[in-house]
């Protein structure tokens, strides 16, 4: 029998121990999230190499007015091409507003026309359209109006490495790199022509992975028995998204020169933009419900989103790859995270064939990755 110094040792030991133990550490959030038990999470993690996954998630904490950043990567591979789809609308929409502020008496809804549309339109109204449906023509618009050299030069500018915006979306002659000529509103009686714009020839991209796959339909439908090669298309890696998303969301935290030259009141409209629902901007929510482009934490869920988790963010899908770049904020809990990952679900790999696996392997890891990022976020809360 022990002593009774002894045992009231072992017991304050017993005590610390146990309460160590019960401590929830995370040594890396990212793959922590990844060995969840999950179906939705499993299917994907046991064929890893298939599904050419690749995440940053980005914790956030608030110390003394500072906002403190600890990054965490799984796989991230800028020379890894992945098809970003319409992921490449955030900064589109962004240097948009930077090309207004270059034109005298210009603003968010002043009405342009670009020659061969169908509509007068505004900026404001593109810009809503990209982040309540992920509208095409709304970023063909915007596409016209900013031009290719001037997009991919604005990047660059600001020290957003490895991006390429080379073409337009789901339309004919996407990759034209003639800019169409535009006519402004200035008012009731007068108007501004922006001619037509010549950009720079796009080249090849020299990464690994831009021929995927064993085949694709062509125009025509038919079959065609080799890679669908992606050199020629947009090319904005895991990283370019996130430090575009960070330079968005908090801008002092980035050189006067690498951020985006905007007012303030321009700001907030991308970020209420950002955040907004399909419903809040007059679409049907039995069609364009809540999660319809939030694919983290809800994706797999038609239901409301809870007021009390706002999600700033831009999503992509097409030819078989999904991607969401988000800021993720709960204003009850106080936790907020940035998570940018990509998921390729195309089993055939036969390209453009609209045949891959969105709704039953993509969208339910991608949502699941976002709550297991979440849990971990809010266990450490409560500690």
């Amino acid at each position: 029998m022990l002593s009774k110094p002894i045992s009231i040792i072992f017991f304050l030991l017993l005590i610390t121990s146990c309460k160590e133990k019960s401590k929830i550490e995370f040594s890396h959030p990212i793959e922590s999230a990844l060995k969840a038990t999950s179906p939705k999470i499993k299917n994907v993690v046991d064929s890893i190499n298939k599904y050419e996954v690749q995440i940053k998630f980005t914790q956030i904490q608030r110390k003394n007015g500072e906002v403190l950043f600890t990054d965490h990567d799984f796989q991230t591979d800028a020379t890894h091409y992945f098809y970003p789809a319409s992921s490449v609308k955030l900064p589109i929409a962004i240097l948009a507003l930077e090309e207004i502020n270059k034109i005298p008496d210009v603003n968010l809804t002043t009405k342009f026309y670009i020659e061969g549309d169908t509509i007068e339109t505004t900026i404001a109204k593109e810009i809503t359209k990209i982040f309540a449906v992920s509208d095409n023509n709304a970023y063909n618009r915007l596409f016209e109006f900013v031009g290719q050299d001037t997009i991919n030069q604005a990047l660059r500018s600001k020290g957003i490495k490895n991006v390429r915006i080379a073409h337009r979306l789901g339309v004919d002659n996407a990759d034209d790199i003639t800019t169409k000529p535009i006519i402004i509103y200035m008012n009731d009686s007068t108007t501004r022509i922006r001619n037509k714009g010549i950009n720079s020839v796009i080249k090849p991209l020299k990464i690994l992975s831009t021929k995927k796959g064993v085949g694709y339909l062509d125009e025509d439908d038919l079959l065609v028995k080799e890679p669908f090669n992606f050199e020629q298309k947009n090319y904005y890696p895991i990283e370019a998204q996130h430090q575009v998303l960070k330079r968005i969301i908090f801008p002092e935290k980035f050189k006067q020169e690498e951020q985006f030259k905007i007012s303030a009141a321009q700001r907030d409209f991308i970020l209420r933009t950002m955040r907004s629902l399909p419903r809040e901007n007059g679409y049907d929510a039995t069609m364009y419900y809540d999660s319809y482009v939030k694919f983290f934490m809800f994706g797999d869920n038609p239901d409301p989103i809870p007021n009390t988790i706002q999600i700033y963010n831009k999503v992509g899908y097409a030819y078989g790859t999904l991607t969401d770049c988000a800021y993720i904020k709960d204003s009850i809990n106080k936790i907020e995270f940035l998570l940018t990952a990509t998921i390729l679900v195309n089993g055939n790999k036969i390209y453009n064939d609209d045949t891959y696996e969105y709704d039953t392997i993509g969208i339910p890891f991608l949502a699941e990755l976002g709550r297991q990022l979440y849990q971990q976020e809010l266990q450490l809360k409560k500690q």
